[in-house]
């Protein structure tokens, strides 16, 4: 099982979500950001690096707020949703759009799977 931790950052009552680059896995799909841990790597550790690495930003990590298990065809994940507070504006750096969005927006959006049980838990509990 592959072991993969997401943002759930807010701002004005919005979340973050990404869409991912066509070519990769979930290409084109929709996705709270974040990515894999790397060996030895703390889960919070890994969402600060994700974040300055694909956003150019840096993070501060609260509580899980989640931990989803999901099985692709081809691979086993567990999905680790955090709390985060973003400092400064993100930048599409290693994703190819960027959107902060209403929790009830999310339903229009083609998100990856795991994502769209996330966003099924949100909706209406999004602090301004």
């Amino acid at each position: 099982m592959i072991a993969v931790v997401a943002a759930l950052a807010a701002r004005g009552g919005k979340l973050l979500i990404a869409r991912r680059p066509e070519g990769r896995h979930m290409g084109g799909k929709w996705e709270f950001p974040g990515g894999k841990l790397e060996k030895g790597e703390l889960p919070e550790e890994a969402l600060r690096r994700e974040l300055r690495e694909e956003l150019g930003v840096e993070a501060c990590v609260g509580r899980i707020e989640a931990a989803i298990p999901h099985s692709y065809p081809e691979k086993d994940v567990l999905l680790l949703f955090y709390a985060t507070e973003i400092e400064g504006e993100p930048q599409a750096i290693d994703e190819a759009e960027l959107r902060w969005v209403a929790p009830d927006e999310l339903a229009g959006y083609d998100l990856a799977p795991v994502d769209r049980l996330m966003a099924d838990r949100l909706r209406g509990v999004v602090p301004d």
